[in-house]
């Protein structure tokens, strides 16, 4: 790629004198470099919809600004071409502006093989509890997505706020079937919010309802768990416009008196149940954070567990057989 640039200026700029070609150069690199910036944010684009599933406000806002100064770079040597038309020699006529847009556009595309071709292997922290006695999660009273009658049941450590959490509730059923209804998910909110997790160290705004919300899905579970299978669908979908953003503790509440009335929700909030339940999943959190990372989402199986970096479901059941020991069916 390197040396198809080298040719390319070679071609465009011999004979001429030093001044005009440093002048010249300086376009030829502006318009290169500006076809490049527009294949990488489109390539960026590409892989936050179809790969991530996920937009970045920020990474958006960076590849927005690139490609605009893109385009005012182009739009420059076009009227910088129009000045110089006369000049039968211009480096700046059509063919040979779109020829260098094109080569950036190759590069952009070099770049993003590259990246398709050394595709890291699947991310994730593991580690293995020493303690023996790690608080039990009953397995016929808490949320299960799948079989409780499952021979290989997965705690889950989870925050109806974050969005990774939310990506990997969107594999649970892939990962079901490829086991046959062998696996089966155990949902265990373990809010990283002060107020009833003991091992988060300060609030973070996006988390301060976590907590809440935890209560809100549990009391919904307590009381219907086939209306919570409701519930848990609608508080992770998208919206109309295919992204997701966490619900306030009024949505999570209007929608679960929707589902179970007020009387019943009010009695299944002040239940023991549900603080007892919460606190037990986040000794669990607790048990973890001594030998690694205290992020969520979060996956046990025995003293095993897991945080992956998570982007498919084929890789998360490839990290769940190496971290937690799962067979391969």
């Amino acid at each position: 790629m390197g040396a198809y640039l080298a040719l390319l200026i070679a071609l465009f700029y011999s004979g001429e004198n030093t001044e005009i070609q440093i002048r010249r150069l300086a376009w030829t690199v502006m318009l290169i470099l500006a076809g490049a910036i527009l294949g990488i944010a489109v390539w960026f684009i590409i892989i936050q919809k179809w790969m991530i599933g996920e937009f970045c406000p920020y990474c958006m806002t960076e590849h927005t600004i690139g490609a605009l100064m893109a385009i005012i770079i182009i739009r420059q040597a076009i009227k910088n071409r129009q000045r110089q038309k006369s000049t039968s020699k211009s480096a700046d006529q059509p063919l040979k502006i779109g020829v260098l847009i094109i080569g950036g556009l190759l590069l952009a595309g070099t770049i993003a093989a590259m990246q398709m071709a050394f595709l890291p292997k699947a991310i994730y922290q593991d580690g293995t509890s020493q303690q023996a006695d790690l608080p039990e999660v009953s397995f016929s009273e808490g949320p299960i997505v799948g079989s409780k009658n499952a021979p290989y049941i997965i705690k889950v450590l989870f925050d109806y706020n974050c969005p990774h959490c939310r990506k990997l509730h969107g594999m649970f059923e892939d990962i079901i079937n490829h086991y046959k209804g062998k696996i089966a998910f155990i949902l265990c909110p373990a809010p990283l919010s002060t107020q009833c997790n003991q091992y988060i160290p300060f609030d973070v705004d996006d988390y301060k309802s976590s907590c809440n919300l935890a209560k809100i899905g549990m009391a919904v579970w307590h009381t219907d768990p086939k209306a919570f299978a409701e519930y848990d669908k609608w508080i992770f979908a998208a919206d109309d416009d295919g992204e997701w953003q966490p619900k306030t503790q009024d949505q999570a509440e209007e929608k679960a008196i929707q589902l179970i009335g007020t009387d019943k929700f009010n009695a299944a909030i002040s239940s023991p149940w549900v603080d007892q339940y919460i606190q037990t999943s986040v000794k669990l959190f607790g048990q973890t954070i001594q030998t690694g990372s205290g992020g969520v989402p979060k996956l046990m199986f025995g003293q095993h567990w897991i945080t992956p970096e998570l982007t498919t479901a084929d890789e998360l059941i490839s990290i769940m057989q190496q971290g937690l020991e799962l067979p391969a069916q």
